[in-house]
């Protein structure tokens, strides 16, 4: 593909004064993935509708949704204990505007290649983190006429429902329209101030929640499995294959007649059972899945309309690659919802108690860049599945008409996937999944054809 030529680099502030001072974090904003995460749009040419500039409205428009979301715009800093507090020292975000000789079609149907990383701003962890922002932007106008935007968001500030409001917001404003939802932006409602009210069995938080993955059987790290040759796929599940494995899955006798298991727990299932036969375990094989929770609604009182941070929390689906294989889908399905269910008010406040208790919580961070042997590893022989089935996620526009793809970019690690609903929202789902190069063929073999 051409490459990518960088034209200007923009620092963006706020466009008023905002608020100044440090605070620390929530304690779930401290712990799992604190680097950034990169998602990309891409754009049509803008019609003759569209009058302004494209980089001046992103540019303008930007400054004025930091205004209302003045977080983004300050910078991170480490305290003792692994800990960090966020600086709202409005040092600004970076904007940059590149242009290539590609075109659109180049893409093909925008699978994951080492191309789109050419299309988001990358972040070197390298530099001390005082000095990194915690949003960064790139504008790229294409041969064709046709725009990318790319972003990479510190998933330490922020969440993907909160990622996910900060753009919807920004699309509006550059859109001369009214905020939808202001931020609430105390995240001292996640602090555990007040000794905890009496539960009458205490989750066990510390033990489930913050637990590391178990490793292959015969190893002692995990050193080797992550040195290993990975790939992306792209793989998309048709409404009619959704159907047929959810029929499965609620008429076996793991089904509770009066809920249904849902989507997701459904298809985490199939992925884990498939992982598990594609990787060739024994079948006493430990294996875990990483389930990423939304708390806002599953704390007393709920987390007001808008809050804005990591509201997310880790849940752990345990069991053996024997136990999923031999017993079926609605057994695995079955510990994926037991895990989700899990994810009580007691369960959050415990776990923010047991974190805040912690010695260093940097034993429950990965903040290292791709690559490295250090932090949590949801490889061989287990899986993190993300959803983004309930996120805002598509239709962002600025003025020019919504994209007409978006996903994310990155190449992620060995076990590293999303679960996204169809742009066409025909009922079919996305699954953006990453394996060593070893098994992807039969993982695919079995996502399709054990259905």
């Amino acid at each position: 593909m051409a490459p990518i030529i960088l034209r200007n680099i923009y620092t963006i502030v706020p466009s008023e004064p905002t608020w100044a001072g440090c605070f620390p974090l929530a304690e779930w904003d401290l712990v799992g993935t604190i680097t950034h995460v990169p998602t990309v749009y891409f754009y049509n040419k803008p019609s003759e509708l569209f009058q302004g500039n494209v980089v001046e409205t992103l540019r303008n428009s930007l400054s004025r949704a930091l205004f209302h979301f003045y977080p983004m715009a300050g910078r991170l800093k480490w305290l003792p204990r692994g800990r960090l507090e966020l600086d709202c020292n409005a040092e600004g975000v970076s904007f940059m505007e590149a242009e290539s000789e590609a075109k659109l079609s180049d893409f093909n149907d925008f699978s994951p290649t080492p191309e789109f990383e050419k299309l988001v701003p990358q972040v070197n962890y390298k530099h001390p983190i005082e000095t990194i922002p915690l949003f960064l932007a790139q504008v790229t106008r294409f041969k064709c006429g046709g725009i990318s935007l790319g972003v990479s968001i510190s998933h330490a500030v922020v969440d993907g429902q909160s990622a996910f409001h900060f753009l919807s917001e920004w699309g509006r404003i550059a859109r001369g329209e009214p905020l939808e939802t202001t931020p609430f932006l105390d995240r001292k409602i996640l602090w555990t101030g007040k000794p905890l009210p009496p539960f009458a069995s205490p989750p066990q938080c510390e033990r489930k929640g913050f637990e590391q993955p178990p490793l292959l059987i015969g190893e002692t790290d995990n050193v080797e499995e992550r040195k290993k040759k990975t790939t992306v796929e792209i793989l998309k599940l048709s409404k009619t294959l959704i159907e047929k494995l959810r029929s499965r899955v609620n008429t076996s006798e793991y089904a509770d007649p009066a809920r249904g298991f849902t989507r997701y727990e459904t298809v985490a299932g199939h992925v884990w059972r498939c992982a598990s036969k594609a990787r060739g375990h024994s079948p006493e094989q430990p294996t875990s899945l990483g389930i990423c929770v939304d708390t806002r609604s599953r704390v007393q009182p709920p987390l007001p309309r808008g809050y804005f941070g990591n509201a997310t929390i880790n849940a752990v689906a345990r069991s053996t690659s024997g136990e999923l294989i031999s017993n079926g889908l609605g057994f695995a399905a079955e510990k994926i919802s037991e895990a989700i269910k899990s994810v009580t008010n007691e369960y959050v406040m415990t776990g923010i108690e047991y974190l805040k208790n912690h010695e260093d919580l940097k034993t429950f961070q990965d903040i290292h860049a791709l690559g490295s042997t250090d932090g949590p590893f949801y490889g061989n022989p287990n899986l993190g599945l993300v959803s983004w089935l309930t996120l805002p996620m598509y239709g962002l526009d600025f003025g020019w008409g919504k994209e007409v793809h978006m996903g994310p970019c990155t190449h992620d690690g060995d076990g590293g996937s999303l679960l996204l609903p169809d742009k066409n929202d025909d009922g079919s789902l996305i699954l953006a999944t990453c394996l060593q190069v070893a098994h992807m063929e039969a993982f695919k073999k079995h996502l399709y054809e054990d259905i």
